[in-house]
């Protein structure tokens, strides 16, 4: 799978509108989870791998994907979310709070 960008073809969309690559990014296995583990601390490779509960080659290629689109950086003390990755961060946090009051009609 390729690194989504905006203006290419990305699944959902042949445009490559901007929201449409942001949800491919975040519909990807794992991709959410490796967020939500960094929303408050860097972890080491394999200490966010225990907190994903996925495996190497899935973390390495996501992890490479969100630090390509600038919303995860590595240094010294693991893996973190950038400023950017922050921001995405924040603005799911509505969408959570929808989720959290939603109740579906029965059907």
């Amino acid at each position: 799978m390729t690194i989504p960008k905006i203006g290419a073809p990305v699944r959902g969309s042949k445009t490559g509108r901007p929201i449409m690559v942001a949800l491919d990014l975040l519909g990807r296995r794992s991709t959410l989870r490796i967020l939500w583990e960094l929303r408050a601390q860097r972890l080491t490779f394999r200490a966010l791998q225990e907190a994903c509960e996925t495996n190497s080659s899935l973390l390495n290629t996501r992890l490479a994907e969100l630090r390509s689109l600038g919303l995860v950086a590595h240094d010294e003390g693991g893996y973190g979310l950038t400023d950017e990755g922050r921001k995405l961060s924040a603005a799911l946090a509505p969408l959570s709070d929808w989720a959290r009051q939603w109740k579906p009609a029965a059907g």
